[in-house]
């Protein structure tokens, strides 16, 4: 079910305004073998994102995810939208507990865009959220992108 999105054509700031949606990037049921590899990336092995026994035992009703991860999904979101090299600011809260099985998808609103010192910037909220609409992280960023005409 992967519907991870692909980097979109260069976005131009005039091509951008106050209300317009970030394409949602859906990622495919959480695994333990995803946690696991992600895990060896981060150096994170709290077994409370590997070991059930230990999820169960602090009360999380088993795995959970690493909530940078989920942190990791929106950043791909916002990459993908804006660039690999555009984002300025990317905070986030983080809000809920993802588990074995749960379908995350990312989305964004632009709520800013402004000309400041010479830059064009743009700025907005963003989301994760599971199947049943629970969020797990909500945040913000600030990007600067290219004007038409410039290279």
């Amino acid at each position: 079910m992967a519907t991870d999105t692909q980097p979109a054509a260069r976005r131009y700031f005039e091509d951008v305004q106050v209300g317009d949606e970030i394409p949602t990037l859906t990622k495919d049921p959480m695994t333990l073998q995803r946690l696991v590899r992600y895990a060896g990336a981060s150096g994170d092995f709290n077994p409370l994102h590997t070991d059930p026994a230990v999820g169960e035992a602090v009360g999380t009703g088993g795995i959970i995810a690493h909530g940078m991860l989920i942190m990791g999904f929106v950043g791909q979101m916002l990459s993908d939208y804006v660039g690999p090299t555009a984002l300025r600011k990317f905070n986030v809260r983080f809000k809920g507990m993802t588990h074995l099985g749960d379908t995350i998808t990312c989305s964004g609103t632009i709520t800013e865009k402004n000309e400041v010192n010479g830059e064009a910037i743009i700025a907005g909220k963003v989301q994760a959220a599971d199947q049943n609409g629970d969020v797990k992280v909500s945040g913000t960023f600030s990007a600067v992108l290219p004007k038409k005409g410039e290279r």
